[in-house]
């Protein structure tokens, strides 16, 4: 045991994030990372893939496990770790760059404006912002050579969309696991965090001694200091919401989850498929002219 000890004294910070990740946060985080790249085949042989950074907790994590799997898997794949500065200020910056060295992992850096034009826009800055930054990675990625990149949306996520999709958007909508890009040809998103739950990677952060950055942006910053935490953000409420009905009902979560995999379309009134509304009277009909 004192052996051991003694050469865990002397692990760099990069190796000692990756030895939790595959020892004491495996079944938390390296599993469910591992089933849902099998789940959703989510990575071939020959793919080079772009791991988006953001700076956060969520694609700092993506980035390692990625780099992990890179090394130990037998499928042939290219790596490339890009961050787009879309005008962090520079103690942020250099919270990522120096995060990135930590963890050993080789970041590709390039810079935008992004959040510059979307803090003058009145209207939806954060939906302005998330599409900008969207159109810039699959640009620099496409120049790279990159046929998917990879984003940090976690399990966590996939909730958070779908209850608030139905609460403020007026309809059933989930995060699916991987799409293709409807503007840059050959390009493929992929989530290989979507199994992963939001509270792990929390855990995982704190057991390392990390500190990663947020958003970044002003209206992030807002949010942080409002007095409830919830500010202006409609996922921090739904957050707050779930956590509430997690107190009643621990398997909540899953619950929604596992909904959105076994959806029973012949049980609502309308839906959409690929841009094109319908009405459960089109089935009606059609089983009436049937049955006739």
């Amino acid at each position: 045991m004192a052996e051991k000890k003694k050469r865990e004294l002397h692990l760099t910070p990069a190796q000692q994030t990756e030895r939790s990740i595959s020892k004491k946060f495996r079944s938390k985080l390296w599993s469910p990372f591992v089933s849902a790249l099998k789940m959703y085949r989510m990575i071939q042989p020959g793919d080079k893939i772009a791991v988006c950074i953001s700076g956060g907790k969520d694609s700092m994590l993506l980035a390692k496990l990625m780099q992990m799997l890179h090394r130990y898997t037998e499928i042939p794949f290219e790596l490339v770790f890009l961050v787009m500065d879309p005008g962090y200020s520079q103690i942020n910056r250099q919270k990522i760059e120096s995060n990135a060295a930590l963890l050993d992992i080789p970041i590709t850096i390039f810079e935008t404006r992004i959040f510059d034009v979307a803090q003058k826009t009145e209207h939806s800055p954060c939906y302005l912002c998330a599409r900008m930054r969207r159109g810039h990675l699959y640009a620099k990625a496409a120049e790279l050579g990159c046929n998917k990149i990879a984003l940090g949306h976690h399990f966590s996520d996939v909730i958070e969309t779908t209850v608030m999709s139905m609460f403020y958007g007026s309809q059933l909508q989930a995060m699916i696991p991987k799409l293709h890009s409807q503007n840059f040809a050959g390009m493929t998103l992929i989530r290989p965090m979507y199994c992963i739950h939001e509270d792990d990677i929390v855990a995982w952060a704190k057991w390392n001694r990390l500190e990663f950055i947020q958003c970044a942006c002003h209206f992030t910053e807002s949010i942080a200091y409002s007095e409830n935490g919830i500010g202006e953000s409609k996922r921090q409420e739904v957050k707050e919401i779930i956590r509430n009905l997690k107190r009643t009902n621990p398997n909540i979560e899953q619950s929604i989850f596992n909904s959105i995999h076994a959806v029973c379309i012949e049980t609502f009134p309308g839906f959409k498929a690929d841009g094109i509304r319908h009405s459960f009277l089109e089935r009606f009909e059609l089983e009436k002219v049937i049955r006739d």
